[in-house]
């Protein structure tokens, strides 16, 4: 059976850690392919911090059109607002009955899945592929005793994998452009060309 990894998020825009990250755990797993899917609105994010859904998509067709095996993916923007993920990968099945799916997320995210809708159901009935995420500067600041301490279901199918911490973010990405500052060597080619071009984020 093929084994498709859905990596989620909202690239606003997707940068080139998001291609590292992708590249990283196919060449590090069992996975066939990864599907980086858009979404069009995360329901603990502000909507008007987002471009518009088709042009984020189209920033990740242009960031992914040299690497065959990672593709981009708009299957969210078909269903119910705002998308849970656990409603997503109960349509994926249904749709793609021949293929096994696993998610791509990064440690921060792992430590509120319990928080998720069905979280533990997620958890229990789906590979969960974990890569490192650089602290911030928030978390550096906790200690031991005060980082909460994430109780995981027995049966979670969690795997860590080391990919490489990739201190990079949309947010600042976002930030250095409005400001004027150079962000070209954070972004693929033609994705900076792209947003260069049309004024976005300015």
């Amino acid at each position: 059976m093929k084994k498709v990894g859905l990596y989620f998020g909202s690239f606003n825009p997707i940068h080139v850690g998001h291609v590292i990250v992708g590249e990283y755990l196919l060449e590090h797993s069992d996975l066939d392919e990864l599907w980086f899917v858009v979404s069009p609105h995360n329901p603990f994010k502000k909507r008007h911090t987002l471009l518009d859904d088709y042009t984020r998509l189209h920033l990740v067709e242009l960031a992914l059109s040299n690497h065959p095996k990672l593709r981009p993916s708009a299957i969210e923007f078909g269903l119910p607002q705002p998308s849970y993920t656990i409603d997503t990968l109960t349509h994926l099945n249904e749709k793609h009955p021949d293929i096994s799916f696993a998610l791509i997320m990064g440690e921060d995210n792992l430590d509120s899945l319990h928080k998720w809708k069905s979280g533990n159901y997620l958890m229990e009935n789906f590979p969960i592929l974990v890569y490192p995420r650089i602290p911030s500067v928030e978390e550096k600041a906790l200690t031991d005793a005060e980082k909460p301490e994430i109780e995981l279901p027995e049966n979670a199918q969690i795997h860590r994998v080391a990919a490489p911490r990739i201190e990079l973010s949309s947010s600042e990405i976002r930030k250095g452009i409005k400001e004027g500052k150079c962000v070209r060597a954070m972004l693929p080619d033609r994705v900076w060309q792209y947003i260069d071009e049309n004024n976005l984020y300015k």
